[in-house]
């Protein structure tokens, strides 16, 4: 099964329903329902999901969204370790993607999949977006 770690800008696609980037997601998301796959997020991934939720529905609204929705993903911790290490890497602009990266890596994922691909160049992880990650496993 492949273990693929989930950026949060898939799952906030998939929840909040953004067009059209929500139907790919959720052939992934229904492809870890069928446990064809394997997806984990970091617990921050959780929290930015939440936080674009309320903009569209009510507060107990966004938490049962997620309530349901996490059964499909492994949620994975951060700690000290990974905040030292995307402070100290200057591979990643973006401080939120090295977190991201590091837990992908300390956790075992085999690849990463986001929209934004630029976010990740130096990853020593395979990325993919949706359509890509698709394509990879019709092979």
């Amino acid at each position: 099964m492949k273990r693929i770690f989930v950026n949060a800008n898939i799952l906030i696609d998939f929840l909040t329903q953004r067009k059209p980037f929500d139907v790919k997601a959720g052939i992934i998301f229904s492809l870890a329902e069928k446990g064809e796959i394997s997806c984990g997020v970091s617990v921050l991934s959780i929290a930015n999901t939440h936080y674009h939720l309320l903009k569209l529905v009510k507060p107990e609204s966004a938490k049962e969204l997620i309530r349901k929705f996490k059964l499909l993903l492994q949620v994975k911790p951060l700690n000290e370790k990974f905040i030292d290490l995307s402070l100290n890497n200057m591979d990643f602009r973006d401080f939120e993607d090295a977190l991201q990266y590091y837990t992908a890596l300390e956790y075992g994922y085999e690849s990463i999949l986001t929209r934004n691909l630029k976010d990740f160049k130096r990853s020593n992880l395979p990325v993919f977006t949706p359509s890509q990650l698709l394509e990879v496993l019709k092979k």
